[in-house]
Parts: structure tokens; C-alpha cells; sequence
């Protein structure tokens, strides 16, 4: 079985997917489209894409794609606490410069300032790529913000532990597929997720549309707009509820029919978290 994932090596992605399917042959694919368009080809038989992340919000490169470009779905999410490790080729070497993607970056820039005050920072496509180029360069004082994974794939020192700035720093991803694994993962409950695209004459159309799901008691646990890309002011509202409701949710869906709101589901899903050591 083969797996599309966010390469390379020892990123939050590889972890996910080592995870979900431990006997899977995982395929690093360089962007998040590229995952998404591999699963679309039959180049692989699962992909696995970041989709939201508590601090930083949607990955609007996954979201976008799935509204105006696809036509697959969402069989099972995974959520992934982040963790962000310092990592450096020996632990007694000054640190110099500190190599890392912009997020992480953003959670460990507090650890550096108060630890290395002179290191300057450069920003690398992603975390596990900041590993690779530091250990590609074991003479330098160089360092690297990345998870766990990243040290074990690498063969770096753990120079400190978790220095991320907030503890609560978690990221979804979806598995898309056409039908749903068996994940060896705790479960945390059931999901859908879907676009709404509201009709211009209809007033209140936002309102209507969310009343459909309140007054059958359907708890909402995100509603987002994005760009439709049409022109300036429209909008498509991506929304996920709770499916435990499966019925209530149905009767909803033939409702927004029958009001002329348009809707995309991108996908009807277990929740299943991953609780990393």
C-alpha cells in the first residue's frame, strides 16, 4: 500500500503517516497539492494532508484545493500534538544560527532569545528539511527546531526538550482515500466537513443556513469563510459539525437543498489522536 505524504523525512506529516500505516511504503511528495493530485492520479493508494493547526489556523493550500479542484474525500482524521525539539549535531557546541520553518521558528524564538541571544535564525521549507541541511553540516555551529522524529531520522542530539511556547499546540490531518483504514489510534469521535456556497437572494442565507443544523441540535465546532475567488466580497463557509447526529444531519443537508444553499462535503470521518511519548 502506497501513502502520499508532506515530505521529507522526520516532519509531523511522515510522523502521522508512520503512525496510520506502519506497514505502508510511505512517498514524499515536495508540496501539499502534489499529495492531494498523487491520491487523485492513483499514484498512491492514501494521501495524508495538514488541514488546521490550533495557533497558526486552516492550511488554506489543502482547504482551497479540495473546494475548487477535487472531487475526493476525507476518510479519517488524525490530530498530532506538535512538539518542537532543539536539536544540533553535538550537545556541547555553541549554537550560532538556528535553522527552522517560520512556525517553529515563531514557538521556539522565546527558548532561543532567553538560551542563545546571539543566534540568528534562518528560515528552511520546513522543520525536517532544517534537520537534513544540519546534519549535512556537522562542523558548523549550527542548530535545528524540529520534532522528535527529525532527531531519530537525522541522527542529531536532542539539545532541549519541547521549547515550543504554548503547550496546547495540536495540527489535523486528513487521510483522503476511497474508503476508510483501520487505524491502530485511540478514537475521539465522528465528524463531517463541508462548503457552503450561499445563494445572493436569499437574506439572512448564512443565518438560514446555520439554523438548519442549531435547531436540530447539531453542535458546530468551526465555521471559516474563504475567498471564492470570483470577485471581491464572495465567499465559500467551510464548516464541521459533529456526526454522531447522522440521521438530524441528513435532514439537514435536504433542507439547505430546498433553501438553494449549495453544499460540498468534503468528507464524514472518525476523529483519532495520536499521544506521543
Amino acid at each position: 500500500m502506497l501513502i502520499g505524504y508532506l515530505g521529507p523525512k522526520g516532519s509531523f506529516s511522515h510522523h502521522v503517516a508512520q503512525k496510520a500505516f506502519p506497514k505502508g511504503k510511505l512517498v514524499p511528495l515536495k508540496n501539499i497539492t502534489e499529495v492531494m493530485k498523487a491520491y487523485e492520479s492513483g499514484q498512491v493508494d492514501y494521501s495524508i494532508v495538514p488541514v488546521e493547526n490550533s495557533i497558526e489556523g486552516s492550511v488554506h493550500e489543502t482547504l482551497d484545493y479540495l473546494f475548487h479542484q477535487a472531487a475526493i474525500q476525507a476518510v479519517a482524521e488524525i490530530v498530532q500534538p506538535i512538539k518542537q525539539q532543539l536539536l544540533a549535531t553535538s550537545l556541547n557546541k555553541p549554537i550560532e544560527k538556528v535553522f527552522s520553518h517560520p512556525q517553529a521558528i515563531a514557538q521556539g524564538q522565546k527558548y532561543i532569545s532567553q538560551h542563545y541571544p546571539n543566534a540568528q535564525f534562518e528560515i528552511t521549507a520546513s522543520t525536517a528539511n532544517a534537520a537534513r541541511f544540519v546534519a549535512e553540516h556537522p562542523d558548523m555551529n549550527y542548530a535545528a527546531i524540529a520534532p522528535q522524529a527529525s532527531a531519530s531520522e537525522y541522527h542529531l542530539k536532542v539539545v532541549a526538550r519541547d521549547i515550543q511556547e504554548m503547550e496546547e499546540n495540536y495540527t489535523r490531518f486528513w487521510i483522503l482515500g476511497h474508503r476508510v483504514p483501520e487505524l491502530d489510534l485511540p478514537k475521539q469521535g465522528d465528524k463531517q466537513t463541508l462548503a457552503l456556497t450561499l445563494p445572493d437572494n436569499l437574506p439572512g442565507a448564512l443565518y438560514k443556513a446555520l439554523s438548519t443544523f442549531a435547531w436540530r441540535g447539531i453542535d458546530l465546532t468551526k465555521i471559516e469563510s474563504r475567498p471564492l475567488k470570483t470577485a471581491l466580497g464572495e465567499y465559500f463557509f467551510i464548516i464541521d459539525i459533529n456526526n454522531e447526529k447522522k440521521k438530524l444531519v441528513e435532514f439537514a443537508y435536504q433542507e439547505l437543498a430546498n433553501l438553494g444553499i449549495t453544499f460540498k462535503v468534503f468528507g464524514s470521518y472518525t476523529v483519532f489522536l495520536i499521544h506521543d511519548k
